[in-house]
């Protein structure tokens, strides 16, 4: 058969695993495999026995949704066109019923029973993936490169024992499995592909298994124990010896890293040990420091964490979360530790309902100028928040007035704060800012909050200056 696999030309940090296992699949059969990211009009005119095609998040249903449609005719029946992944597992109905889409046929969740692509009996989720569709020296109808290379992608367990009511894991991942071996499919990968130098393991609570030391053990044994120098990297005639590190991509746990969890961490090389940071509560954030602080007792020197916002919390409960991790870079700093946490704020959006496939839905504490000035802030960060305390305090604000500050001024003068700050535009709009009454700055606020600003009659003179400065470049 010929097969077409697809992923649609958003852009985006990882392979589509899923697609790699299933070129394998097929290519096991002699089947002629092509893979492409987007839409090519050269390769939609030719005849396809079937085309698989991945969906990521919900926020992408537009771009999902024209890609399905401009390949809908490139198969004989459109029962042959196989979408599946995030967005075809959470909203697998929703595109049922799009026009467009009829007779597609949906795959819900994981590959993970016998026959679900044929009648063999294979269960493709235990496939070895193929490395060779995502490499653009061997893969001629690819022009996209992926940000993680060189490495492998796998899981050493499946699910979450949590069922957090934000997350989708439960969905896409219901039952938790908590051990798999990888080493044989490493193995593989080494023979077919040539070896990697580092491990992005995808387990969503790898804490949860009851077989942590086992999955250590697999992992010293393939190479990525604590301190190693055992990846060879050719340098014309020289061989440079680098480590090899594994990621824990999606987080670990912090209510679940006890100090046997950690020492059991601490076996191998991991760069960097993310810890989600989703709860604002005492209860949670007492949990969280202790996680951190635990990591940097057994010398992990790059710590990360995922702050969800725009959930149920509220633009304090951000600012505080970040401030925690500068205050506790500066604690390791102090007691001479090497040990530095890097901050990733994620804005939640909900899984399902109106706001699911676009990125408009707001949180009940947050309105459409502070999630557009978060996200202003961190465009210029690159999405990161540093260890470093003078540049959080410059970016986020010293202080959380501050910060809500911040947020609240025109877009154009915190994405280009420094032109703006020689030319004195940012002081005179704090200056006027700051010196608003309550019943004022309410006013001022209700005034921006959508995030739309039209010509209106202001009566107020500093009301009006402030809000003039939104229509300036």
């Amino acid at each position: 058969m010929r097969i077409l696999l697809i992923e649609p030309g958003y852009r985006n940090k990882y392979p589509p695993l899923g697609l790699m296992k299933i070129s394998t699949y097929h290519k096991e059969k002699n089947d002629e495999v092509k893979f492409i990211k987007g839409n090519n009009k050269d390769i939609r005119e030719e005849f396809w026995d079937r085309i698989y095609i991945t969906t990521l998040f919900t926020f992408y249903w537009k771009k999902t949704i024209d890609t399905i449609r401009f390949y809908y005719k490139s198969v004989s029946n459109p029962s042959n066109i196989f979408v599946g992944g995030i967005l075809a597992t959470l909203l697998g109905e929703k595109l049922e019923n799009e026009p467009g889409m009829e007779g597609i046929t949906i795959i819900k969740g994981l590959l993970s029973e016998p026959g679900m692509l044929g009648s063999d009996g294979v269960i493709i989720d235990e496939i070895t993936p193929d490395y060779d569709i995502i490499d653009v020296n061997k893969n001629d109808y690819l022009d996209y490169q992926y940000e993680v290379q060189n490495a492998y992608i796998t899981s050493t367990t499946k699910g979450c024992v949590r069922k957090c009511e934000f997350c989708a894991v439960k969905t896409l991942e219901p039952n938790y499995c908590g051990y798999i071996d990888i080493k044989k499919h490493i193995m593989e990968i080494d023979d077919k592909f040539g070896e990697r130098r580092n491990l992005m393991l995808m387990d969503n609570n790898i804490l949860a298994s009851n077989n942590l030391a086992t999955i250590i053990d697999d992992l010293i044994e393939l190479g990525f124990e604590r301190g190693n120098k055992n990846y060879k990297k050719k340098s014309g005639n020289r061989t440079i010896k680098q480590t090899k590190y594994v990621d824990f991509n999606q987080g670990t746990d912090a209510r679940l890293l006890t100090e046997e969890k950690m020492k059991q961490l601490a076996r191998i090389e991991v760069k960097p040990l993310r810890i989600a940071f989703d709860h604002a509560d005492e209860e949670n954030v007492k949990i969280y420091i202790e996680a951190q602080k635990l990591a940097a007792k057994y010398k992990v020197k790059n710590l990360s964490n995922y702050i969800l916002f725009n959930f149920e919390d509220e633009p304090i409960d951000l600012y505080n979360r970040l401030r925690i991790n500068i205050d506790l870079n500066l604690e390791f700093a102090s007691k001479g530790l090497e040990t530095s946490i890097w901050s990733f704020p994620m804005k939640y959006m909900p899984l399902d309902g109106e706001h699911c496939i676009d990125r408009k839905y707001i949180g009940q504490h947050w309105n459409a100028k502070l999630l557009r000035g978060v996200q202003c802030v961190l465009n210029a960060t690159h999405g990161v928040v540093g260890p470093k305390a003078g540049f959080f305090e410059h970016a986020f604000g010293s202080t959380y007035e501050e910060f809500i500050a911040i947020l609240y001024m025109p877009e154009y003068y915190i994405t280009k704060r420094k032109i703006n700050s020689e030319n004195r535009n940012i002081d005179r709009w704090k200056y006027l800012y700051y010196s608003l009454s309550n019943e004022e700055r309410i006013e001022f606020i209700d005034l921006i909050k959508g995030n739309k600003f039209l010509k209106v009659d202001i009566k107020n003179d500093k009301i009006a200056e402030l809000y003039e400065c939104y229509f300036k470049k």
